[in-house]
């Protein structure tokens, strides 16, 4: 018998628009959480404080340049790999997510969030469009099926939430994004959501390749 939502196993994905690699998770994890049977809690932060939390002034990926040199070339080979168009060239890097973060509560608070949030990282990180612009967001709105009008205002009256999912997030443990927490665990980076999602649903995590069923192969 298939579970209400209520009673399934629940994850939160922590992300942020700037993260690269949250790209990767984010275009999936909805799919895949479907397919474990977990039911999915969208929580978008901001990682300026957390990385202002550990010393940092910017991204690691700026501070350590062997770092960043690897990042976008491995971003370019794994979104190959699964199918995900990928430009290295985005309009700016930090990327100012705060604005497209603030739509995001609003639009998660609908069915539609999920798909809010995918059109903002594909705008971003697909098309290199600049996700700080109120007209490539109010476009990400539209092609998600809300009213950007509408979406904007709510925006405005749920403000304080990002701080809070920010401080929630530090609370947690959260350092970097993507990060996923389940059952008291967390997990970070986009190879590691698939051992979240199994923790979720299992109390623990999948068998390695070749040792066991592949979470790959689950409906």
């Amino acid at each position: 018998m298939t579970r209400s939502l209520a009673e399934r196993p629940r994850l939160t994905f922590w992300f942020e628009f700037a993260s690269t690699y949250a790209y990767l998770a984010a275009m999936r994890v909805e799919g895949r959480a479907r397919a474990w049977g977990v039911a999915l809690d969208w929580r978008p932060f901001l990682l300026g404080p957390v990385f202002a939390a550990q010393g940092w002034e910017t991204s690691p990926f700026l501070i350590y340049p062997a770092k960043g040199r690897f990042m976008w070339r491995d971003m370019a080979r794994r979104a190959e790999a699964l199918g995900l168009a990928f430009r290295v060239d985005p309009p700016a890097f930090p990327v100012n997510s705060a604005p497209a973060a603030r739509l995001a509560i609003a639009a998660l608070e609908r069915p539609e969030g999920p798909a809010f949030v995918r059109a903002v990282y594909a705008a971003q990180w697909a098309q290199a469009r600049d996700v700080a612009d109120a007209g490539v967001l109010a476009d990400c709105a539209r092609e998600a099926g809300l009213d950007p009008a509408a979406l904007a205002e709510r925006a405005g009256a749920l403000r304080p939430r990002l701080r809070e999912h920010t401080e929630a997030a530090m609370a947690a443990g959260v350092f970097g994004a993507p990060s996923f927490a389940a059952g008291g665990e967390l997990f970070w980076g986009a190879d590691q959501m698939e051992d979240a999602l199994s923790w979720a649903a299992t109390g623990r995590l999948a068998p390695a390749a070749g040792q066991g069923d592949d979470p790959e192969d689950r409906p």
